[in-house]
């Protein structure tokens, strides 16, 4: 029986997902019954198993009865950025193949973009009021609302977009899954790590179309859990839904951490967090001083885990662990883990290499040199990522490849310098890369936001610069620190740290 289905009959009034605060919500009667008839509209458009559709929706529970109706065809799914200029949202609707697109009516914009060039001859489905050559999506799922049996078959997947750190963004594909069974099996390490249940009341602060939010969400509706979703993060509101919704599970990044620590200690302990068993991070380098903070606040109910949309391995920590692993981001629980040198080379405990897993395959769609790039003689795989393990096989992330600073021979890794200068009390976010030095090759260079920008100035930079030699040697220090009032990160907390790079390399 789908998964889906079971909890439907099982308990049909149970709120399967809502929007904090708002009265949008719906239950898992509703959700099964508007999945089927999201699958009959894809059936009824000529949709086939291993084709795609599009979605750009903010956090709306309408997401889930749209995933759930195109996974239940074997249709993959591709989750788009509301915050993709237009032409950047139509260019990953064109590059996926989707033959249908979910747009929230506001979207008009990325809509035009889409029918200007419209290769594939993709439908528009618009939510929240009609637009121009496009169907009404209520009004559609209206004419669908009589379930059917639906054959059992593949089970579709989501199909996401790397960042787009270089060049155009990239799909991320996977083969679907064969069934059923198949796809429920791929959250079992979710489910076993952070205790995934029926009684889980999960909250997701950040957007749907990010591949941890939308993942774990819909962790938690094939556990028969109940989902709460925040339209936007904020530090306060954020403590009010655990309260409000004895919110059981979460995941953050650790921005958000950063923004929860600065709340002042009387609004901290205003909230009854009592409900909170499991609060997970990921998505970027967190700092060990602010995951310490963060453990004497809400105890050892913090858990981490390093992962990529590639899915081809996944690395777990929990808090126990971590503080006798300081900095570690886990032990390999899904696939396997190598640390290789650049001659492939399987490298000791404490040795710096190339992170690898020999787990689930990936393509990047319409790239196929970037594939090969990918993958070692052997068929096991990276993302990039550089790093080592302890003698028990603890995972100690040092940075991404591409972003490893070359200076007069040494390698440097910005991660080190970040998380330094981010314990730094005027500091509310730092980036740290590589910019041309006509001696050495390349000098580290810190760009960083202040909590109060009147304090950036030349002689200010000097004294970050003292504070980095405190703890780092000279080398790795920054020769020089610009201020910026705002770093451009994503909402899952990644930093674009190729805009700024671009900047000085123009300039250079």
């Amino acid at each position: 029986m789908p998964i889906l289905r079971k909890w439907a009959e099982r308990h049909p009034d149970k709120t399967a997902a809502l929007v904090a605060f708002s009265g949008e919500s719906l239950t898992y009667g509703e959700l099964d019954r508007r999945a089927n008839a999201v699958t009959q509209i894809l059936i009824w458009m000529g949709l086939a198993v291993g084709d795609g559709i599009a979605i750009m929706l903010d956090n709306d529970p309408a997401y889930f009865e749209i995933i759930w109706g195109a996974r239940r065809h074997g249709i993959y799914y591709t989750p788009v950025s509301t915050h993709l200029t237009p032409e950047e949202a139509a260019y990953i609707v064109r590059d996926s193949g989707a033959k249908v697109f979910f747009v929230a009516s506001r979207f008009a914009e990325a809509v035009q973009a889409l029918l200007a060039d419209n290769p594939h001859h993709c439908a528009v489905y618009a939510l929240g009021g009609a637009l121009d050559d496009s169907f009404d999506y209520a009004a559609e799922l209206a004419r669908f609302d009589r379930p059917i049996e639906i054959p059992d078959g593949p089970v579709g997947k989501d199909f996401f977009y790397s960042s787009g750190t270089t060049g155009k963004p990239k799909g991320i594909k996977q083969p679907l899954f064969a069934n059923v069974v198949q796809a429920h099996a791929a959250g079992d390490w979710v489910r076993d790590n952070f205790g995934f249940a029926e009684d889980t009341i999960y909250l997701s602060p950040a957007p749907l179309y990010h591949g941890a939010p939308l993942r774990f969400t819909m962790r938690t509706l094939e556990s028969g859990g109940t989902v709460v979703l925040m339209k936007k993060f904020a530090a306060e509101p954020v403590l009010a839904v655990i309260e409000r919704y004895r919110i059981t599970h979460s995941q953050w990044v650790p921005t958000m951490f950063f923004r929860l620590l600065a709340l002042p200690e009387e609004i901290r302990g205003r909230y009854d967090l009592s409900s909170h068993r499991c609060a997970i991070h990921a998505a970027a380098p967190c700092p060990p001083e602010l995951k310490e903070q963060m453990i004497a606040w809400w105890g050892p109910i913090i858990w981490e885990y390093y992962a990529g949309s590639e899915r081809n391995g996944a690395t777990c920590i929990s808090t126990r662990e971590w503080l006798t692993h300081r900095g570690s981001v886990g032990r390999a629980c899904v696939g396997t883990l190598h640390i290789l040198d650049e001659a492939q080379n399987e490298l000791r405990p404490g040795e710096i290499g190339d992170i690898y897993f020999d787990g689930p395959q990936f393509v990047y769609h319409n790239d196929p040199e970037k594939t090969a790039r990918s993958r070692n003689p052997k068929g096991w795989s990276t993302i990039g990522d550089v790093g080592y393990v302890d003698a028990e096989g603890y995972l100690f992330l040092t940075d991404r490849r591409s972003h490893m600073i070359i200076s007069g021979g040494v390698n440097i890794y910005p991660a080190e310098i970040e998380n330094r200068l981010a314990l730094h009390p005027d500091i509310a976010d730092v980036a740290v890369f590589g910019i041309p030095n006509r001696e050495y090759g390349e000098e580290v260079k810190a760009v960083v936001q202040l909590k109060d920008a009147s304090k950036a100035s030349a002689a200010f930079a000097v004294d970050l610069i003292a504070f980095c030699r405190e703890s780092l040697s000279n080398i790795k220090c920054p020769r020089s620190i610009d201020f910026e009032a705002a770093l451009p990160r994503q909402e899952n907390g990644k930093l674009f740290k190729h805009v700024l790079k671009q900047r000085y390399l123009r300039s250079a």
